[in-house]
């Protein structure tokens, strides 16, 4: 069985007034004292200084996924409270934020680079690596998978508010991070020769630093034998982490055996794939999205069901069905990220009080 593995990105915040805190390296400094020496890093440093980030182990069993989540989660607040914040599972920080760029060569070379779109990328993501066999199986899925994965946007997003306003749209992280050069989706790439040449080609451009920056909404691995997608907002909840694990593992496993059947991958266009990407951030789970398979408007809980029938044999051959469709029917039955954050915005008016929600649910 495919083993899965999440990183995801957490906001520091104070704790009593919501507001993003650039104490990174005092969080990390407390979480490496629990650090077993043969142990690689639970917790590193991102792009700025209000930013966390956490990797669990691979895991088999999606049940054991979603536990170390919680876990890591509750060790992240842990080591926020003793360094005087809290961690938040926040896409995009509610309230105005000046974001503080984390020193080292490469995010300064960024920062140089890149101008203002550094230095306002405070988005929290959640990426999601699945084994694969071989380069060629790995390009063979990321091929296969392109047309769903605007799904996953719409059932993660979870960053409705952009420095201190509502911003219109669900996922407004996934916007921000379209500034990126080499963000979004790929043209079909057909082998594992190509996927490398195209980036040997970008790099050579001199336009990013080296192959982890190339930003694609699916890729191969720089570090580990995976796919990794990466287009999902860090999730509210750890279930709702889980459960885009599960259906990620899902979707690989799917296009693995259509490429191994022969099947062709659909070919739609980098510019059509855009726009569903564009409407998953727009409405998330409250209105219409694109089709996968045509490209049409069909509301969200069809779109979903679609999703879920594409890899219903890979998630019942897993074991993973039943925890999939119920988690993804009580997502759509109560709301995302992003919807619970509008409703606390609507009922007090408070963005503080948003964060502090937030705050709450990040363990839960």
């Amino acid at each position: 069985m495919r083993t899965v593995g999440v990183e995801e990105e957490l906001l520091l915040v104070d704790p009593e007034t919501g507001e993003p805190r650039a104490l990174s390296a005092a969080v990390l400094a407390r979480a490496s004292r629990y650090q077993e020496a043969e142990e690689p890093p639970v917790f590193e440093r991102e792009l700025h200084s209000q930013m966390l980030e956490l990797a669990t182990h691979p895991h088999s069993g999606m049940g054991e996924l979603a536990e170390e989540l919680v876990r890591i989660r509750g060790d992240a607040a842990r080591h926020a409270r003793e360094a005087g914040c809290a961690v938040a599972a926040l896409a995009t920080s509610p309230l105005p934020v000046s974001p503080s760029v984390s020193m080292g060569r490469r995010y300064q070379w960024m920062a140089e680079q890149y101008g203002i779109a550094t230095r306002e990328q405070l988005v929290c993501g959640c990426h999601v690596h699945v084994s694969v066999g071989s380069d060629e199986e790995g390009v063979a899925v990321i091929d296969r998978i392109r047309p769903w994965l605007s799904v996953l946007s719409a059932l993660s997003a979870n960053s409705p508010f952009w420095q201190g306003r509502e911003s219109g749209y669900s996922s407004y992280r996934s916007r921000v991070w379209q500034r990126w050069p080499s963000a979004g989706p790929t043209e079909l790439f057909g082998s594992a020769e190509s996927y490398h040449r195209r980036v040997a080609d970008m790099v050579a451009t001199g336009t990013i630093l080296d192959e982890k920056m190339v930003y694609f909404d699916a890729r191969l691995s720089a570090r580990y034998p995976t796919v990794e997608v990466r287009v999902a907002d860090i999730c509210l909840h750890a279930e709702t982490a889980a459960l885009v694990a599960t259906l990620v593992r899902g979707l690989v496993e799917t296009a693995a055996r259509e490429w191994e059947a022969g099947k062709e991958p659909l070919d739609h266009s980098v510019s059509l794939l855009r726009l569903a990407g564009w409407r998953a951030a727009r409405s998330g789970l409250t209105g219409d999205l694109l089709h996968p398979e045509t490209l049409r408007h069909a509301p969200a809980e069809t779109v979903v069901g679609a999703l879920l029938a594409h890899v219903e044999d890979a998630l019942a051959d897993s074991g993973d069905l039943e925890r999939a469709c119920a988690s993804s029917a009580e997502l759509l039955r109560h709301g995302n990220g992003s919807q619970l954050q509008q409703e606390v915005w609507e009922r007090t008016g408070s963005l503080r009080e948003v964060v502090i929600m937030c705050v709450r649910h990040t363990q839960s």
